[in-house]
C-alpha cells in the first residue's frame, strides 16, 4: 500500500510530469505500456493486435485540461481516430475521459463535445467507452453516459469495483441496457467511499461480475487477475453464456500469454491501447496498480 500511495502521489506532481515527458529516456520507460506518441503509432499497434485476433480500444492520452478551449482539440483528435479506424477496417473502439473534454469547466460543454464524437462513432458503426475517473467525477460521468446512451446507444460505461456505490450503479445501468466495463479502480480514494483493502476489492469485483453476467448487456471484465478471470469464466458457464458474448479487457503490454490463451479459448479480448504525449499520469497509475509492473520496468532498464 505504501508503494502504491507513493506512485499515485508522484502521478499528480506536475513538475515531475513535465521533466519525465520531455526526457530523452521516456521512450525506453514507456514503450511496453504506451503505443507511441502519435495516432499513426497507435493504429499500427491496433493493426498488429487485430492480426492476432485481439480487439482494441484506442485512448488518446490526456486528462484535466487547463481550459475549455482545449476540449475542441480533444474532440478533433478522437474524430480523426474514429475515421482512421474505419478507413483501415480495424476492430477498435475508442476510450475517452471526460476531464479531457473539459468536465472541470463545464459539464454542458463537455457533453456537447463528447456527443459529437459519439455521433460520429454511431455513423461509422463504432462505439465509445467512457472511462470512469476519480470519485468526484462519478455522478457527472454517469449522467453523461445515460444521456448519450438514450440519444445514440453506442456507449459503454466503466464502473470501478473498489467503490462502495458500484453495485447500485450497475443495477441502474443494467436496467437501462447500458453496457458496462468492470475494472478495479486506480485512484486514491478515502475509505468512506472505496474499499481500502485488496481482498475487499477482489470480493466486490466477483460480486459485480456475477451481477453483470446475470443482468448485463455485453459485459466486459477488465482485469489481469487470473484467479478472478477463472471465476468469471466459471460463472458464465454456469449461466450458459457463450464465450463470444463475454469480453475480457486488459492493458496493452500486460499479461500477453494470458491474452493469447483467452483468445484461443474463444473469448473476446480487447486491449486498452494508449497513445499521445500526455502519458505520464496514466503510466504512473499502471505502476501503482500492479507493483510487478515496476519491477519489470527496473529489470529492463538495468538490462544491457
Amino acid at each position: 500500500m505504501l508503494l502504491r500511495s507513493l506512485l499515485l502521489f508522484l502521478s499528480r506532481q506536475q513538475w515531475l510530469r513535465r521533466w519525465v515527458e520531455n526526457s530523452p529516456i521516456s521512450q525506453k520507460l514507456t514503450r511496453r505500456f504506451i503505443a507511441g506518441k502519435s495516432l499513426e503509432e497507435g493504429l499500427a499497434v491496433v493493426t498488429r493486435l487485430n492480426a492476432e485476433g485481439i480487439l482494441a480500444t484506442l485512448d488518446c492520452l490526456g486528462e484535466n485540461i487547463t481550459s475549455i478551449d482545449e476540449a475542441a482539440g480533444t474532440r478533433d483528435a478522437y474524430l480523426e481516430a474514429l475515421r482512421q479506424i474505419a478507413e483501415l477496417h480495424l476492430d477498435s473502439t475508442v476510450s475517452i475521459k471526460l476531464t479531457h473534454f473539459g468536465l472541470d469547466f463545464s459539464e454542458r460543454a463537455c457533453r456537447g463535445y463528447v456527443a459529437e464524437v459519439v455521433a460520429e462513432a454511431e455513423r461509422l458503426g463504432n462505439s465509445v467507452e467512457i472511462d470512469m475517473e476519480a470519485y468526484p467525477y462519478v455522478e457527472p460521468t454517469l449522467r453523461t453516459v445515460t444521456d448519450l446512451h438514450e440519444r445514440f446507444g453506442c456507449v459503454r460505461a466503466v464502473i470501478q469495483a473498489y467503490l462502495r456505490r458500484s453495485e447500485a450503479d450497475i443495477e441502474v445501468l443494467c436496467r437501462r441496457g447500458i453496457p458496462v466495463r468492470l475494472c478495479k479502480g486506480a485512484y486514491k480514494e478515502p475509505a468512506s467511499v472505496a474499499f481500502p483493502r485488496k481482498r475487499q476489492v477482489n470480493e466486490n469485483y466477483r460480486r459485480l461480475a456475477a451481477l453483470l453476467i446475470e443482468k448485463g448487456t455485453r459485459p466486459a471484465m477488465a482485469t489481469h487477475d487470473e484467479r478472478i478471470i477463472a471465476d468469471v469464466i466459471r460463472m458464465a458457464k454456469e449461466r450458459g453464456l457463450d464465450p463470444d458474448r463475454l469480453e475480457f479487457q486488459m492493458l496493452y503490454g500486460i499479461r500477453r500469454s494470458l491474452q493469447r490463451r483467452l483468445v484461443s479459448e474463444g473469448y473476446r479480448v480487447r486491449l486498452y491501447v494508449p497513445y499521445g504525449v500526455a502519458w505520464y499520469p496514466y503510466f504512473m497509475r499502471r505502476l501503482a496498480e500492479r507493483p510487478a509492473n515496476l519491477f519489470f520496468l527496473v529489470k529492463n532498464l538495468l538490462r544491457r
